[in-house]
């Protein structure tokens, strides 16, 4: 039986080629996530801006979470968060600051107490602030910078330091185009938002390090192939391996996007970014920045060939025979012509004449 396949074997992409076009892309992309940070802000949910939380019990059977957030929309109370906990009766509901004060709060929550008071008891009302305090905040900052340089240190003795390099900046290049995305979209950043740019960051480390090791594998192979042609030889082997990766995940994203509801939008929506760039960076980002931070020293050794009688390289892969006019990247030669046969043997001993 033939296996699906996603991707065709043994393709051939210049991956690149498409460098020059791919970093000032990704810079543009970069600073406009930065600008609508700065000037648009974030949606913070009630998590991080605070606001009133409801703990409610239903007279009589399950508490009903779809009803329950269809009144609180009626209300005009702006975001509303509902979410079963508990038992199947036990509900709590959660909604925003709202304008003008306690006094408005305190109003806020007579209207909620009016349109679910016939089949829910309140249990338990209490105004909440910002979850994530500002001694969190600096603890989560704190975590995520020793874990990048964890993985700096890891990748630098794993392979070599242009590899941590690339790594890290392909890595803070997908959480800059996630929070981005999260200004742009104005959806709801809450706890499993920050739950949504961990994972995002594991996966990108992931589809990196993969890439990584293939190319760690050929330069040992291939010592004398220029660096442009044993990445792209490296990429497209492990090619197949990523769009089944990212196809798999992607499938089980939409079903969660179309079917998990409104609690856990935001995180699945960001996710189906983050898969995308993530894979993005590892082809585009970090594989050229090999080349720029001089993963194979070949400006000199090109001068030391110049000067030098051509060499003849070793045997190359037929599917990567080399079509590159970049600086550092050093064709193969042509074929040596083959030999001559030498001619029959004449049968006569040396030193006697031929007979006229």
């Amino acid at each position: 039986m033939k296996l699906l396949r996603l991707a065709p074997e043994n393709t051939k992409f210049p991956f690149m080629r498409f460098r020059r076009v791919s970093y000032p892309f990704s810079a543009v992309l970069s600073l406009i996530a930065v600008a609508l940070f700065i000037f648009r802000g974030m949606n913070f949910g009630i998590d991080f801006a605070g606001g009133t939380v409801i703990e409610l019990r239903a007279k009589s059977g399950a508490a009903e979470v779809g009803t329950l957030r269809s009144l609180g929309e009626n209300l005009k109370l702006g975001d509303i968060e509902v979410q079963a906990f508990g038992n199947a009766a036990d509900a709590t509901l959660r909604f925003g600051l709202q304008p003008g004060g306690d006094k408005a709060q305190q109003d806020a929550v007579e209207r909620v107490r009016g349109a679910v008071g016939q089949n829910y008891d309140l249990r338990r009302v209490e105004v909440v602030g910002p979850r994530v305090s500002n001694e969190l905040v600096q603890s989560g900052t704190l975590g995520v910078v020793l874990s990048i340089l964890a993985v700096l240190t890891y990748l630098w003795f794993r392979f070599e330091w242009q590899f941590a390099i690339g790594a890290v900046i392909a890595t803070m290049h997908d959480l800059l185009l996630t929070v981005g995305f999260f200004s742009i979209t104005q959806l709801e950043f809450n706890t499993t938002s920050i739950a949504a740019i961990l994972t995002i960051v594991g996966y990108s480390l992931n589809e990196t390090v993969v890439v990584l090791d293939r190319i760690r594998e050929n330069m040992r192979k291939y010592k004398k192939m220029s660096t442009a042609q044993m990445i792209d030889m490296s990429i497209n082997a492990v090619l197949p391996r990523t769009i089944m990766t990212a196809t798999t995940v992607m499938l089980a994203l939409f079903a969660l996007v179309t079917f998990g509801g409104q609690v856990i939008r935001s995180f699945s929506l960001a996710m189906i970014w983050g898969i995308f760039v993530a894979t993005y960076s590892s082809i585009f980002i970090c594989s050229p920045m090999l080349i720029y931070l001089g993963l194979r020293n070949e400006d000199v050794d090109r001068k030391i060939e110049e000067k030098a009688e051509p060499e003849i390289l070793e045997p190359e892969p037929e599917a990567f025979a080399s079509f590159y006019d970049d600086v550092g990247d050093t064709p193969i030669p042509a074929a040596p012509a083959p030999k001559r046969p030498a001619g029959k043997p004449s049968g006569r001993k040396p030193g006697t004449r031929r007979r006229k």
